[in-house]
């Protein structure tokens, strides 16, 4: 990390009202070994490979994942662009309760706490 860019981060947190307390940086092994946990491609593809090949065929197997990989992709640019607006540590909560408003925060960030555990657990 450039010091202009730590400088930067630090500067745009002050502006939020935080300072900065953890090391925001991940290199390409820690950052492959975090994310493989989380999604664990093996385990899920192999145990997809039996239906879709016995009811759709490679074809559809194949169509499926590009299709599924560009929406998914849609999904992270999205959250990419509300984590660089609101880059706390509070994650998926703060940002919830950001955008649902006032009123409703409370209640944005507890489903969204079930729902992140009931896809981790899932």
């Amino acid at each position: 990390v450039a010091a202009g860019d730590d400088d930067a981060d630090r500067a745009r947190l002050r502006q939020l009202g935080y300072k900065q307390e953890l090391k925001r940086g991940l290199g390409v092994v820690s950052n492959f070994a975090f994310s493989f946990s989380i999604i664990c491609v093996m385990a899920g593809v192999t145990t997809t490979y039996n239906a879709g090949l016995r009811y759709g065929g490679p074809a559809s197997m194949t169509l499926g994942w590009l299709v599924v990989a560009f929406f998914n992709g849609c999904v992270a640019l999205s959250m990419a662009e509300i984590c660089s607006a609101y880059p706390t540590s509070g994650g998926l909560y703060y940002w919830s309760a950001k955008l649902a408003g006032e009123e409703w925060a409370p209640l944005a960030s507890w489903i969204t706490g079930w729902f992140n555990l009931v896809g981790q657990v899932c």
